[in-house]
């Protein structure tokens, strides 16, 4: 009872002690729900309409877009190529989104006969990009997309090396069938939209005569710049004026900021090329001499490797394929330095052959328990063709189909290495006559190819090529890094920065609205952790030292300078009150010249007020005129020659963009043009979906797209 009696006595203390456990308690459930959130939206790629998308989502969305490229022969993107390719997928996936919210809620889908419809017609361009296309007619052939989904479910659960092609066309024809009914959907929907746009004979008629109504006119012209912008008074009530009616013009609808900063590349010293300069000079000795120079192009680390086998002009870099134009067989030159990629290079023209960038053929492969019984077997079978025994009823007496197939160039030749037996097998389809069959020895057994078809000879190189990025040393690093790290903590503010940067070497350069949608700062690129921090900062905030550029060959500080938030610019920016004191620079002066003009009614008057006179031809409705006296073009004076009669004088001044004017028309005719109401209408609703779109940026802009790809790539 006493413990009790102890317990009651210390009530409030006990409270306030579970009080501030069960706190400590809800507070940690709700520390780790933050993290949870925090967590999804770390993985979160972007936003449209509310629905989120994560990077696994994306990611894989990027990976099968890869993958059709790789197969439409686009392989090793590098990291420009792979920038554009997400690009492209994002917007793509954005739009459909957005299109798919605005079908839905009008019912518009995709009917599988609406796809089969676009099948059979076989002209889509997508379609064109797949293996399913009829030599002959050049359109997609949809019966043979059948037969390839009939094989397909036939070997797909088999592993041979058939099957697994198979398995990558598939993968490529339900990437473009999915891209397809997409595309469709868009299709429709902007059909849709354009069909809302509608034109009539009597309007086309009036387009016509704007068009084709032509007016000589006399023109004064006053210019604004006339009068010095010294002698314009501007207060801040005439800004705010201004501005107040200008400021839809301002409407920010993403985040942006602007930036100082201070980049610094690494580049090779005076030594640093010395030393290349010496290794190419033993490169070139070496290359000359070679009979085989593919050690020789492997030893010098060259960016363009040997495959030691015929390939395109186009295959070579720009500067590459010039020289071996010209070349002959045999000759060396270099070394050479290419200013524009920064590279020292060597080539070694080794063969010059015509051969077919595609050769039709079908094969046999030979195997057995050993090499000897391999060749032996093959033999006979070579053998046995030579004296007219079919080729598809011995290659399925070996368990094969020995169909036909085609090869081209492009399949192998942009290849980073090849073995001599891939190089040796390749050289012999290639150089084969049509019906020419060649029995070729391989290692692992051998292969009985025959050649039926061979199109589209051209000239093609074998050519060894050294070429090597002139690049700085690990010491002339070294030594550009510690002078930079020392600056950089010295001035750890903005303003130390700005103060001291010029003193020190460094040349303090600014970006403005820089935006998430970028996928490198300032053109430099692997800046991903610089794009995160700068829009994670505050305003005069100082980023550590990035280590960014082509394996860190540039250093990088950034000033978060200033923050524009999603909304409105206000006049306070420097931009916006640039913009605007220009327009209330342009409205003051043109108050005075238009007061200047008053009364006006000759030219002659006009040019005694100060006016510049020319005589300009050729004035229509439909497109503005350009005065050549302010360098401007003027729609508004298209306008008012328009309603003036010929022969009068438009004595009210005209206020353009450059200036103010008045104008006498002299003369009007009729151009040669004869009218085509078919043509007129169709141009007509042309430019109306110009104006359509307008209204597919407004749904982009109530779709509230979120894009947070900055994190990540």
């Amino acid at each position: 009872m006493a413990a009790l009696g102890k317990i009651r006595s210390r009530g409030v203390t006990l409270i306030i002690i579970i009080g501030f456990g069960l706190f400590a308690f809800i507070a940690e459930e709700a520390f780790r729900s933050c993290e949870s959130s925090r967590n999804n939206q770390r993985q979160q790629i972007g936003e449209v309409l509310g629905e989120k998308i994560n990077y696994e989502e994306f990611a894989k969305m990027v990976d099968e877009a890869s993958e059709a490229m790789k197969l439409m022969g686009q392989e090793n993107l590098n990291e420009d190529q792979l920038n554009q390719l997400r690009d492209q997928v994002w917007q793509g996936y954005v739009q459909y989104q957005i299109v798919k919210n605005e079908c839905d809620k009008l019912g518009l889908v995709v009917t599988d006969d609406e796809m089969q419809n676009v099948l059979n017609e076989g002209t889509n361009q997508m379609l064109l990009s797949t293996p399913f296309v009829n030599r002959q007619t050049g359109r997609f052939d949809a019966n043979q997309l059948k037969q390839f989904l009939a094989q397909y479910n036939a070997q797909q659960n088999t592993n041979s090396q058939s099957a697994e092609q198979m398995r990558s066309i598939y993968k490529y024809w339900t990437y473009v069938e999915k891209s397809l009914r997409e595309q469709l959907l868009v299709q429709k929907y902007n059909g849709l939209l354009a069909h809302c746009f509608l034109s009539n004979p009597i309007e086309a008629k009036m387009s016509y005569d704007e068009e084709s109504q032509e007016s000589q006119i006399e023109l004064a012209a006053y210019p604004y710049s006339s009068i010095s912008d010294a002698k314009v008074k501007i207060s801040d009530a005439d800004l705010q004026a201004k501005y107040k009616g200008m400021k839809p013009r301002f409407q920010q609808y993403v985040e942006s900021r602007d930036i100082k900063y201070v980049d610094v590349q690494v580049t090779a010293s005076a030594a640093d090329r010395a030393a290349l300069l010496k290794d190419f000079n033993g490169y070139a000795k070496s290359l000359a001499a070679a009979a085989d120079p593919s050690d020789v192009v492997r030893k010098s680390t060259s960016s363009i490797p040997y495959l030691g086998i015929p390939v395109g002009k186009e295959v070579f870099p720009a500067d590459i394929a010039q020289k071996i134009d010209s070349m002959a067989v045999g000759q060396t030159v270099g070394p050479i330095e290419n200013k524009q990629d920064n590279t020292l290079n060597l080539v070694k023209l080794v063969a010059k052959q015509q051969l077919p960038d595609s050769v039709k053929f079908r094969a046999i492969q030979v195997g057995g328990t050993t090499i000897d019984e391999a060749h032996n077997r093959a033999d006979s079978i070579y053998n046995a063709l030579n004296a007219g025994a079919d080729f598809a009823a011995l290659a399925k007496k070996y368990g094969q189909e020995g169909q036909e197939q085609w090869i081209t160039t492009k399949q192998y030749e942009y290849s980073n290495s090849m073995d001599k037996e891939t190089m040796g097998y390749l050289n012999s389809l290639m150089t084969m006559g049509v019906n020419e069959t060649k029995n070729v020895a391989l290692s692992q057994g051998n292969i009985i190819v025959q050649v039926l078809d061979r199109k589209n000879m051209i000239d093609k190189y074998t050519a060894a090529v050294i070429k090597r990025v002139i690049d700085y040393s690990r010491e002339t690093r070294g030594g550009i890094f510690n002078k930079f790290s020392s600056f950089v903590s010295a001035n750890l503010t903005a303003t130390d920065i700005q103060k001291n940067a010029a003193k020190n070497g460094y040349k303090l350069q600014e970006a403005k609205d820089v935006t998430t949608t970028q996928h490198n700062l300032v053109g430099v690129s692997s800046t991903r952790d610089a794009m995160k921090w700068l829009f994670d900062a505050d305003e005069g905030e100082v980023s550590k030292m990035f280590e960014c550029g082509n394996n860190g060959d540039h250093l990088l500080i950034v000033i978060c300078d200033k923050v524009h938030p999603i909304g409105y610019r206000g006049l306070d920016d420097p931009q916006v009150k640039e913009m605007v004191k220009a327009e209330v620079l342009k409205d003051k002066k043109a108050e005075q010249l238009m007061a200047n003009a008053k009364g006006v009614n000759s030219i002659a008057a006009a040019k005694a007020k100060g006016a510049t006179v020319t005589v300009v031809n050729q004035v229509t409705f439909a497109a503005p005129v350009f005065v050549q006296a302010t360098g401007a073009s003027e729609p508004a004076l298209s306008g008012a020659v328009y309603a003036t009669n010929k022969g009068a004088f438009c004595a009210r001044p005209i206020k353009g963009q450059a200036g103010v004017y008045q104008f006498q028309v002299i003369n009007r005719t009729k151009n040669a043009t004869k009218y085509d109401a078919v043509a007129q209408e169709a141009k007509m609703r042309q430019k109306a979906m110009q104006s359509a779109g307008n209204f597919m940026n407004e749904l982009y802009i109530k779709a509230n797209v979120v894009d947070n790809r900055y994190l990540f790539f």
